[in-house]
C-alpha cells in the first residue's frame, strides 16, 4: 500500500445554516478520515451523525466549511468541482428508466464521447461480470432489486474509477439479496483493488467487508472515535465469516465504542 492516501479528509468541518435564522449547524467537525490505495474502509455510526456528510465531500460534492480534502496527495479544490477519480454509488439506483440495461452501463462512456461501439463492447464485458449477460435489452422496471443494484455497479465501475464511494447501496435489499451482493462486490474489488469508502449501519456489513471500521460519534458535530483493524482471511463469504469467533469478538469490540453514541443519538431525536 502507498504511503500515499488514495483520500484523506483532514480536519473536516461542515456547517450548514440554522432553521429560522436560528445558529448554524454543525454537521461534522474536525474529522480526519484516510483511505489507503486498495484499502476498503468501512464508517459506522448511530442514524444522522453525519456519514453521508463526510462521503459527499470526499465526492466533491460538498465544499467543507473548513479542512482540507486529498486525493493522491492532491488538495481538491472546490473550484474543481466533483471529484474526477471517484465513483459514487447511491443508496437509491441512479438507472435512467428510460434506458435500456446496457443503455445504463454505458451511460458515463456516452457522455465522454467514446465510440458507441466501443462503448457497447465494455457494456456487454461488464455485463457478464455482475452476472447479467442477456438482460442488457431490458428495462430497471423489468429487473428484480438485485439486479438492479448489479447494473449500478457496472454503471460504475465501467468508468475505472480509483476511488469507490458506496452510500448504503445494498441497504433496501432483502437479507440473501443482500449477502449475495456483498460477496458480488468483494469478488469486483478483488480484481483490481479500488480503494473503497463504504458507508453503512449495519456493523456486521462493516466487519464482513472491510480491511478498517471506523466508527463516528453521535452528532452534532460527529468525528471518528474509533479506528479498528478487520483482520480476517480474504477471500471472505459474507454468510460464513460472520460465524466464526475471530468476527464475533471483533463486532464485541466494535459494539462496545459505537453502543454509547447510538444510545445519544436515539435520546436526542426522542428529545427533537
Amino acid at each position: 500500500m502507498s504511503a500515499t492516501p488514495a483520500l484523506a479528509l483532514d480536519d473536516i468541518t461542515c456547517r450548514f445554516a440554522g432553521r429560522d435564522g436560528g445558529a448554524p449547524y454543525t454537521a461534522v467537525e474536525n474529522a480526519t478520515l484516510r483511505v489507503g490505495e486498495g484499502e476498503f474502509v468501512s464508517v459506522v455510526g448511530p442514524t444522522g451523525c453525519g456519514k453521508s456528510t463526510l462521503l459527499n465531500v470526499a465526492a466533491g460534492l460538498l465544499a467543507p466549511s473548513a479542512g482540507v480534502v486529498s486525493i493522491f496527495g492532491e488538495r481538491l479544490q472546490a473550484a474543481q468541482g466533483v471529484n474526477r477519480r471517484a465513483g459514487y454509488m447511491f443508496q437509491a439506483d441512479a438507472l435512467m428508466p428510460w434506458r435500456t440495461g446496457i443503455e445504463n452501463v454505458v451511460a458515463g462512456l456516452d457522455f465522454r464521447g467514446v465510440p458507441r461501439a466501443e462503448a457497447r463492447q465494455q457494456g456487454d464485458a461488464w455485463l457478464r461480470r455482475v452476472g447479467l449477460a442477456g438482460f442488457g435489452d431490458r428495462y430497471p422496471h423489468q429487473m428484480s432489486g438485485g439486479m438492479r443494484k448489479r447494473l449500478a455497479l457496472a454503471q460504475t465501475l465501467i468508468m475505472r474509477p480509483d476511488i469507490l464511494l458506496m452510500d448504503e447501496p445494498f441497504s433496501a435489499l432483502d437479507v440473501q439479496t443482500r449477502q449475495l451482493m456483498e460477496n458480488e462486490l468483494l469478488a469486483l474489488w478483488a480484481d483490481d483493488r479500488k480503494s473503497v469508502l463504504f458507508i453503512t449501519h449495519d456493523l456486521e456489513e462493516a466487519i464482513a467487508l472491510s480491511d478498517r471500521v471506523v466508527v463516528l460519534s453521535a452528532g452534532p458535530g460527529t468525528r471518528p472515535i474509533g479506528d479498528f483493524k478487520i483482520d480476517l482471511p480474504r477471500p471472505r463469504d459474507v454468510s460464513e465469516i460472520r460465524m466464526t469467533p475471530a468476527f464475533l469478538a471483533l463486532h464485541r469490540e466494535i459494539w462496545g465504542a459505537m453502543k454509547d453514541e447510538v444510545l445519544k443519538a436515539y435520546e436526542r431525536q426522542k428529545a427533537a
